[in-house]
């Protein structure tokens, strides 16, 4: 009698998998990421480090785990608009997933607004307390990009209430934007441009009138109203129509729930069907006679929101690194478990340069961004150099780590092929999400002159080449090099400011290119130690090699074992 025969006998099942029977991930973002604890371990206090560590502990947990699911939910079941209930009276609702609100959960338990506003912690770490919240908002931000948004707004509605808000408001306000229960907790908003101008907010129209004291009623059409569905909205309105531009506009504090306990009569026309950052809503959103409270002076409007939209440019930037981190550690994660053509991905060459080219341009990236927080912390603090370098590098920082944060995320989905292109991963929500920030807070044009204002009217150009020249001394290595380049760079400054405006324009973008790349080889310098010599060495080969063009000539690839040190990613 003759066995029958099936081919499954031949089918070897155990070979048919993506990955090896090693593969694993990351259960904590924070314990993994080599680079972010060198950095806190050496640039926070240590009376920082300890009140914030459990919650780094914890929100690395929560990265890595829970929010990646909740995440990925609250992306696929966007925000809902409740035009009308059953009796067909307006109400103007917003309805989200449940995962939108666990992750709000997650994020009041980070304390990344209690350790800056709280006034007892505010006073304590007023030397360091942006970078002790961006600390936690980073990690919450590698799994949950879109929400970022709405917590940016809040932070930047704090800080202006903070700043010019009277007493009473700030006592009664600031408490739910602090408070470590989520139920009491208020988001914030701004409503800023209009169908007339977008990014020129000058030719916003949108009017207010007096009724008593400070209050006005204002009425016009918000056109990008990011979290719109906030408790707390910086709406900008013009008490006199006929001062045009920005020098016309002044501030108001809507809130949406009035003092008698009403909603406060603020109409969302729609949401906004966004690319990107889809758990979160923006909407188009119409103020008719809708109360508000003037915020400082009266057409001094502009200058207010700019302490908010400052703020706003570093979340932006914060954002950035996050999201091309996350896709960075996917990839890397990936290919180190995935074997073709009869190798582990990493050992293949052509994998390892593209890898070192990202992993590179994340290490650059990641000291910019906490330099920028930085100077604003002792901005802040009262600092007036940097206040200076802040106005400079501000900008600087959020045009870099959006662009490159954008390429950083592409070329990683690239690497790990058609899987990286599948919803079921992370990788394209993290394409989507990043797509929008260098466009959200000013688009790349805006930037760059924002920029030459920067140059023009403040000594942060001056300062950013005095600490260029520093790290120059101490580095016997790069400081030759960096000196004769940035002597080049000074002599273009001067040739820019002589020329009609629009060769200035025309020709400031490849300048502040070439300066942002020399003053983050100066940043990294400054930063080496023992430890992060394993990615900051490489990182600083590679932007030298980038700096100085494109001529053809051999090098090395760094090793599996070096790609991995510059990644420095630790599972």
């Amino acid at each position: 009698m003759k066995t029958k025969f099936s081919t499954y006998d031949c089918y070897p099942a155990e070979k048919n998998k993506v990955l090896d029977n090693n593969y694993r991930v990351s259960n904590n973002f924070y314990r993994s990421d080599l680079i972010l604890r060198n950095y806190l371990r050496n640039d926070i206090s240590g009376a920082g480090m300890k009140y914030m560590h459990g919650k780094l502990e914890s929100i690395g947990k929560d990265a890595a785990g829970i929010m990646n699911n909740l995440s990925l939910l609250a992306d696929q079941f966007t925000p809902e608009l409740i035009k009308r209930n059953h009796l067909g009276e307006d109400i103007n609702e917003i309805r989200f997933h449940p995962a939108y609100h666990e992750l709000m959960k997650i994020a009041v338990k980070s304390e990344m607004f209690r350790v800056k506003w709280e006034p007892s912690l505010k006073k304590k770490f007023r030397n360091e307390k942006h970078r002790l919240g961006f600390s936690t908002g980073y990690i919450y931000a590698m799994s949950e990009c879109g929400q970022y948004c709405p917590l940016c707004m809040t932070d930047g509605v704090a800080r202006l209430i903070d700043l010019f808000c009277d007493e009473k408001d700030k006592e009664r306000l600031l408490p739910h934007i602090f408070t470590d229960t989520v139920s009491q907790f208020f988001t914030g908003a701004m409503y800023l441009t209009e169908k007339t101008g977008g990014s020129d907010v000058g030719a916003n129209i949108t009017v207010a009138v007096h009724r008593k004291a400070n209050e006005y009623l204002l009425t016009g059409e918000k056109w990008f109203c990011s979290n719109a569905n906030g408790d707390l909205i910086f709406a900008l309105a013009r008490t006199d129509p006929s001062v045009k531009g920005t020098k016309g506009l002044s501030i108001f504090l809507i809130e949406k729930q009035l003092p008698s306990g009403e909603r406060n009569p603020v109409e969302i026309i729609r949401i906004k069907d966004k690319l990107g950052v889809r758990s979160m809503v923006t909407a188009e959103c119409m103020l008719r006679d809708t109360p508000g409270k003037l915020v400082g002076k009266e057409f001094n409007g502009f200058k207010v929101m700019t302490e908010m939209i400052n703020l706003s440019r570093l979340y932006n930037s914060v954002a950035a690194l996050a999201c091309s981190r996350r896709a960075l550690i996917e990839t890397y994660q990936f290919l180190s478990h995935r074997n073709t053509f009869g190798k582990i991905a990493l050992e293949h060459p052509l994998v390892r340069t593209k890898l070192s080219e990202l992993g590179a341009l994340n290490v650059a990236g990641f000291y910019l961004v906490w330099r920028a927080i930085k100077s604003f912390d002792l901005s802040d603090a009262g600092n007036p150099r940097e206040k200076e370098l802040f106005r400079f590098i501000n900008p600087i920082t959020k045009k870099w780590s959006a662009e490159n944060g954008v390429y950083i995320t592409r070329e990683s989905m690239e690497l790990m092929g058609g899987l990286g292109y599948i919803e079921d991963t992370v990788m394209p929500k993290l394409m989507r999400d990043i797509m929008v920030l260098p466009i959200w807070e000013g688009s790349g044009n805006i930037i760059v002159l924002d920029m030459l204002r920067a140059m023009e009217k403040s000594g942060g150009f001056e300062i950013l080449c005095e600490e260029i020249s520093l790290s120059a001394k101490n580095n016997s290595s790069f400081g030759g090099w960096m000196n004769a380049e940035l002597k080049k760079l000074v002599s273009f400054s001067g040739k820019l400011k002589n020329l009609p405006r629009d060769e200035t324009e025309a020709n400031a973008k490849p300048f502040f290119e070439k300066l942002t790349s020399l003053y983050q080889v100066s940043l990294l310098i400054n930063a080496l130690n023992k430890e992060s010599k394993n990615w900051i060495l490489p990182a600083l080969n590679f932007l030298k090699n980038k700096f100085t063009g494109t001529e053809l000539k051999t090098t090395k690839p760094l090793t599996a074992e070096e790609v991995r040190n510059l990644i420095a990613w630790s599972f």
